[in-house]
Parts: C-alpha cells; structure tokens; sequence
C-alpha cells in the first residue's frame, strides 16, 4: 500500500544505520589492536618515563604492577577494551589525568580545523571545477589543472612551512603558530593551519568536480534545457550540479573524514592544541591509553561522518533513496 511506503522506508533507512554501527566494530577493533601492538614492541619503558631516571628498579617494578604493565599483551588490550565499552578510556601515563577530559577538549579544536579546511576546499574547489568543465580546454582550465596538480603533490609539512614563512615571517600579518581566544585572534590564528590542511583536499575537489561535470555536461537533459530557452547560470546550477553532487559528496566525506586522523603533521607544524597534537605528544612518552583512545575517537567521528554523507545521497539522488526501502 503506498501508505506504507514511508514507514517501509524508514526502517530500511533504520536497517542500513545499524549495518554501518555493526561493521565500524571490527574497524575499531582492528584499530586499536594495531595501535597497541606496534606501542607493545615500541623500544622504551613506561614506568621508566612516568617514575624519572632517578627511580630504582624496586620503583619501577612497584609502578608496572601498579599499572598491569606486567600482565600479558593480550590481557593489557583486553582489559582496555572492556574498559572503553564502559566508557572509561584510561588514565594518561604523563599527567595522572583522565584522558576522556583532555581528549574532548583536543577533539573540539581539531574538529573545528577540519571543518575549517573543508569548508576552504569547498567554496573554491566546486565553483572552480565548475568553470574549468564550462571553459574545457581555456587558459582557465589549463592553469587550474596545473595549480590543483601542484597543489595536490605538494607534502602538507611543507605548505605549511612555506606559507609560515610567506605571511609570518616576511610579511607578518599572520601568527605562526598557537590557538589565539576571542573571535579576531582566533580566525587570524586559523586562517594559515586550515589552508595548509585545505590544499590536498581543494585539489581533489576542483578536479572531481570538473570530471563530474564534463559527464554531466553531455547528457540529452542539457541539451533539452538548452532548447527550451534557461539560462546557462540556472542550467548549471539546477540540472548539471545536482547530477554531478554524488562523486563530489563522496570525496568531501572522505577527505573530511582524513583529515581528522590527518591534522597530525598541520597541528604540529602550527602548534594548534588538537587531537594530532596530543598524538604526536603521547607517543614521545609512550603513553598508549592516550593514543589508543585518540584513534577510537577519531575513528568513531569518521564514521559518523562518513554515515552522514551516505545520507546525503538519498536526498540528492532518489534512486539511492529507494534503496533504503524495506523489501515486503
């Protein structure tokens, strides 16, 4: 009955949500144990770290037995991850503090740097590939290939570097490094980590989207609204850009989805207080609970976004959203 039809496609909406949750558990798993295996055969001593080079080896001993530094390495990850199901996610090795309160602090401005560089690679990357595919084979096109193939093989540290030395150093309108408060200070002291983190992904964007849109460009539709009279601006907006939306969502959320676990090299270089950072902190002390739980948040918030994205398609395209429908 076609009253059924939203009901039916609400929990088949319902079906694929759970599907992902369920599948992001081996991912976490796999994860997590990577992680801890590779800090597990990592030359160094915790204890050693936490204690100072001043402590006898009764301390040290005192300090593993304390910590369950002894214990088997399965039952060490075991014991982590039944705590992380519970919502525990350990004590720092460095400072004796819980690491869930130090972690959404970090979260917080890492989120708010990756949100920042996709938006950067958004509203240049789309309009940019939409008048490269318009103008295919101009000047205009030529040079943007050249600029987003630069662009692109370009290493983030060295980006970084350069545009640090550019408007810090020379011309000294930027701040080179830290997290300013209040709003001036805090978009000045944002502006130079999130291009640098930006420039890969706008990169990818202009060039998928030009791909798209040269696709969608030869369709029978166009030349019909073409026909008909509309406007070049209102064809391309409202017949080749939604058409064309699918592979430049799909890029966007992936690339957002990276940059979470990619703002390592960008937050050091820039010294901004996220969770890259607090990576990079972690691992010169060994401290694995702190890096074990940065990689599961990371990881979740990924997956969130990747589902989010997923979503989006249905609204963009009505023959995905047809698929979320409950079979009878």
């Amino acid at each position: 009955m076609l009253v059924d039809a939203p009901i039916k496609e609400g929990i088949g909406m319902i079906r694929y949500i759970l599907k992902r949750f369920i599948f992001v558990i081996p991912v976490l798993l796999g994860a997590t144990f990577l992680v801890f295996a590779i800090m597990n055969f990592t030359p160094g001593d915790p204890a050693r770290i936490i204690a100072g080079n001043d402590a006898t080896e009764i301390d040290l001993q005192n300090i593993r037995e304390k910590m369950g530094l002894n214990d088997p390495f399965l039952v060490r990850y075991g014991r982590f991850i039944v705590n992380a199901i519970r919502g525990d996610l350990g004590t720092s090795y460095r400072n004796n503090l819980e690491i869930s309160s130090q972690i959404i602090i970090r979260l917080k401005n890492t989120m708010i740097l990756a949100a920042s560089a996709v938006f950067i690679a958004i509203i240049i990357g789309i309009p940019v590939g939409i008048i490269s595919a318009i103008k295919q084979y101009s000047t205009f096109d030529n040079i943007v290939m050249v600029v987003t193939l630069f662009l692109a093989a370009s290493p983030v540290f060295w980006m970084g570097l350069i545009l640090v030395l550019v408007f810090s150093l020379m011309l000294g309108i930027l701040p080179a490094a830290g997290m300013q408060t209040g709003f001036p200070g805090m978009l000045k002291s944002l502006i130079l980590p999130a291009f640098t983190l930006s420039t890969n992904t706008l990169a990818v964007i202009a060039r998928t989207t030009r791909a798209s849109m040269l696709e969608v460009v030869r369709q029978d539709y166009i030349d019909t609204a073409r026909a008909k009279g509309l406007k070049e601006t209102a064809i391309t907006i409202k017949h080749m850009l939604p058409n064309a939306l699918i592979p430049i969502l799909t890029i966007i959320g992936i690339n957002f989805g990276s940059l979470l676990g990619g703002s390592v090299v960008t937050e050091s270089i820039f010294a901004w207080p996220g969770v890259g950072r607090f990576i990079v902190e972690s691992i010169s002390f060994l401290d694995t609970p702190s890096i074990l739980a940065s990689v599961v948040m990371l990881s979740v918030f990924s997956t969130f976004i990747n589902l989010f994205v997923d979503l989006l398609y249905a609204y963009v395209d009505p023959r995905i959203k047809s698929q979320y429908k409950a079979k009878r």
